[in-house]
């Protein structure tokens, strides 16, 4: 699947390990070159500006984000550098990159030589870019980028894959219980309704918004939380369809879509608590189904 259109922001200088740490809701003064985390940027109100992957390398970071985030994260970094040693490069439009993921993607790619890290984030050169273990489906998988000017030789390698459309990931995403910014993250939802805790650590000290995230944290719970969603038919409900429980208004759908594989709707939406757990029943527009799993961090990759 090619991923050309999301945001690539690199972050160089002694400060840069600093600034992102102070500014993300993960611990990035721990990684090393080769490693990487998923992680949230909050408002100082602990609302979410946009998830992203963080890559750490010998002499910078890349932060990767979905294409409607890329200007946002842009700006917000460079507001906060003041006096301090770091330089940004927007790197969207002069790099590109692709997903090979599924059942077959680590053959595929060992066919074709290239690397294949197995930790979830970590990543390895590879051609005149790198690749790392991350999806965007969530069936495990490796993405990788290059300037775009090897783009055509990155892809020659791939022959044993099949290009799959933006419609076709959607689905596999929505199938795996995969939140997307944009579509069932959104910058007013906290952190810990997306249930991608994974992106979140609560040892690290001070960030911009970690005061709300520990204001929670401490209170036990939030009121809402993100599920995923199977419900009976083909044709599926808009986004922000209300779910009923035993008759009673209890969320509202973010996104969903037809699996033909399935033969059924799935999606994602937010539930009040306790209604989120798994095989509740629920009614949207008349139709019926359950709640189910929502994806969590990326797998490790078998041997």
């Amino acid at each position: 699947m090619r991923l050309g259109t999301r945001g690539r922001i690199a972050a160089a200088g002694e400060d840069a390990a600093r600034l992102l740490h102070a500014m993300s809701t993960n611990h990035i003064q721990q990684l090393q070159p080769g490693q990487g985390c998923y992680a949230f940027f909050l408002t100082a109100q602990g609302k979410i500006i946009c998830d992203a992957v963080i890559l750490c390398f010998a002499d910078h970071f890349l932060i990767d984000v979905e294409p409607e985030a890329a200007q946002r994260i842009y700006e917000h970094l460079d507001r906060f550098i003041i006096a301090d040693d770091v330089a940004l490069e927007d790197r969207t439009a002069s790099w590109t990159a692709f997903s090979v993921e599924g059942p077959r993607a680590a053959e595929v790619l060992a066919a074709a030589g290239i690397p294949r890290p197995a930790q979830p984030w970590t990543h390895e050169p590879w051609n005149e870019g790198f690749i790392v273990r991350c999806s965007v489906t969530g069936v495990g998988g490796w993405r990788i980028s290059v300037p775009k000017a090897a783009e055509a030789g990155a892809l020659a390698g791939l022959s044993g894959a099949v290009e799959a459309d933006d419609e076709a990931v959607r689905v596999v995403r929505l199938e795996e219980g995969r939140p997307r910014y944009g579509e069932d993250i959104f910058e007013v939802t906290l952190p810990m309704e997306t249930a991608q805790e994974h992106g979140l650590h609560y040892s690290k000290g001070c960030y911009i918004g970690q005061e709300i995230v520990e204001r929670v944290r401490s209170r036990g719970h939030v009121n809402r939380l993100l599920a995923g969603l199977r419900l009976e038919g083909s044709q599926p409900p808009a986004a922000g369809a209300r779910i009923l429980v035993a008759g009673a208004d209890v969320g509202k759908v973010t996104s969903a879509v037809y699996s033909p594989v399935q033969g059924q709707i799935v999606g994602l939406a937010y539930l009040r608590v306790p209604h989120n757990s798994p095989g509740t029943a629920v009614e949207v527009e008349g139709l019926r189904g359950a709640t189910s799993r929502v994806a969590g961090p990326e797998p490790i990759a078998e041997s």
